[in-house]
């Protein structure tokens, strides 16, 4: 199963990122490869969600759509998920949120497998490719977005 991970520092405030992250029903508004998001279930404090992802690959001339969990811990400062159903055969991770001298560091790692039948090697490769590019820009779009407010 490929594994994408991506990094990124941002002179911004821990909390102020943190929040700008947790509210992804904004993502749509400053990503350009995510068309909606759509919160299905949230629980009392906020920190559980089920999220319906519709996110759009220029490339292949289609979007993806998917519905995660997401475990918020705000003490943590980390956010878990999951595949709860889409597009994906399998789609985990882990972002974590930490304070540095410059500001926070970012870090997401995420698992995925997308199978396409009769799908050969290059392919994968580009799907992975993508997923990376694609995870990159998200870490730019909330750095910009902290760094612009």
């Amino acid at each position: 199963m490929p594994r994408i991970e991506s990094t990124i520092v941002i002179n911004g405030d821990l909390e102020k990122t943190y929040a700008l992250a947790k509210n992804v029903e904004a993502f749509p508004e400053f990503m350009p490869d995510v068309k909606s998001v759509t919160i299905l279930d949230r629980s009392p404090d906020g920190n559980k969600l089920i999220t319906e992802f519709v996110g759009i690959v220029k490339e292949f001339k289609t979007t993806l759509k998917w519905v995660e969990e997401d475990q918020w811990d705000d003490e943590a400062k980390t956010c878990h998920f999951k595949l709860v159903k889409g597009d994906f055969k399998s789609y985990s991770g882990v972002w974590t949120f930490e304070p540095v001298e410059e500001g926070t560091k970012y870090t997401s790692v995420i698992d995925f497998e997308y199978d396409i039948p009769m799908i050969g090697p290059l392919l994968k490769a580009l799907v992975a490719r993508k997923m990376q590019q694609n995870i990159d820009g998200m870490l730019r779009a909330i750095k910009e977005r902290v760094e612009s407010e």
